[in-house]
């Protein structure tokens, strides 16, 4: 397939790999984060951290939507499924992140809830219009590039009158956390995380452009390549980093232009100005309470915002003690770090929603054998409770 195959060639990604190791300054050390979850999973998967010279340092950021999405904003839509009975609709993943009190949307599903997995925000309205006697609530997570869809869906919904729909918005901006991890006491002021560039993120940069990463080139002296997600975008975008820290540049940089453009996809961006305004501020889960780093519905569509609709009032919940997919998130710790990683949680016994998501930097170091001085642990292990 176009695209894909010629894009994963081992021989070439060898070849970069080679030409790396000739690139780097044998005395310098290289820190990128790479800050989508996709390029996470890629890393893992294809191996690419083997390929790079010892001087190249790959550190996981933020960019898993359901690694982000805090306690408090799951046990709301619990809270709607099983005392409002109304019908919850989510994505797969987002259903076994672990909540308040040892439960998770499909744990309330178990108990009797209404709680159902759809593909698309769309599937969530055409549920309402089937069944026009029960609430449908969609549970709406995700970057910029699944609030589009959540907006088409909101303006449909209002032009069709579908009145027994709304939406529980959860959707976050990116340029948002890439600053706070860039003011953050870790990369500011400790230098416990030193950052000398950023993998920029592909399907968001699609729907964003290129553009709103200048900021952070500029003013913080930080290099950005955007890259696609297969093995040799990754390769190439890490050579393009290491080549702006070797000349001392600092811009944005596209690697990914068969898809990316400095403006961006600017129909998408219309539609969520339309329906979306900016939060003043949402907690992130592992960086905390963010400003401007959310969307919340438009009082011209407040008849289907559900914080409205049935009241709800968000209270922060402390993430498990022991988990530590907060410091996985801002970078400051690798999965291999924490001591539940591989022994108590797994895929199929998660602690935390950075080994749910299959984005996560968990799963995909569980996943892809990212753990061999990890010991396995054959027996059965019983759950924490959280």
């Amino acid at each position: 397939m176009k695209y894909i195959s010629e894009f994963r060639d081992g021989e070439l990604a060898r070849q970069m790999a080679e030409a790396l190791a000739r690139e780097v300054e044998p005395d310098r050390r290289y820190n990128f984060m790479e800050f989508c979850g996709g390029h996470t999973h890629a890393i893992s998967r294809y191996g690419i951290a083997e390929l790079l010279p010892p001087q190249v340092r790959m550190i996981h950021g933020p960019g898993c939507p359901v690694c982000v999405l805090p306690i408090g904003r799951v046990d709301q839509a619990i809270q709607l499924a099983l005392e409002q009975e109304v019908i919850l609709c989510t994505y797969g993943d987002v259903m076994r992140v672990p909540a308040s009190q040892g439960l998770s949307l499909m744990k309330a599903k178990a108990r009797g809830a209404d709680v159902r997995m759809v593909y698309s925000a769309a599937d969530a309205l055409k549920l309402a219009q089937e069944n026009p006697l029960r609430e449908v609530v969609f549970l709406a997570i995700g970057f910029e590039t699944t609030t589009p869809p959540t907006a088409l869906v909101i303006r449909e919904a209002a032009r069709t009158q579908t009145r027994n729909f709304s939406v529980l918005a959860n959707h976050v901006l990116t340029p948002a956390a890439v600053a706070h991890i860039l003011n953050s006491p870790e990369v500011a002021q400790w230098g416990t995380v030193p950052l000398d560039g950023f993998v920029g993120p592909a399907h968001v940069s699609i729907v964003i452009g290129s553009a709103p990463y200048v900021p952070f080139a500029l003013g913080y002296r930080k290099p950005v390549v955007i890259a696609g997600f297969e093995p040799l975008d990754v390769m190439q975008a890490i050579r393009m980093l290491v080549a702006q820290v070797n000349e001392g540049r600092a811009e944005v940089e596209n690697e990914f232009t068969r898809a990316v453009t400095p403006e961006g996809n600017q129909a998408a961006q219309a539609v969520v100005a339309e329906v979306f305004e900016h939060r003043e501020s949402f907690e992130w889960r592992g960086l905390g309470v963010v400003p401007d780093s959310a969307l919340r519905i438009r009082p011209a569509f407040a008849a289907f915002d559900a914080e409205l609709k049935f009241g709800l009032v968000y209270t922060p919940v402390p993430d498990h003690k022991q988990c530590e997919c907060g410091a996985i998130l801002r970078g400051v710790k690798r999965p291999t770090d924490c001591k539940l990683f591989g022994t108590v949680c797994t895929p199929e016994n998660p602690m935390g929603s950075c080994m749910v998501s299959s984005e996560g930097a968990c799963a995909a170091h569980y996943s892809y054998g990212r753990f061999r001085d990890i010991p396995v642990v054959v027996e059965t292990v019983a759950p924490i409770p959280s």
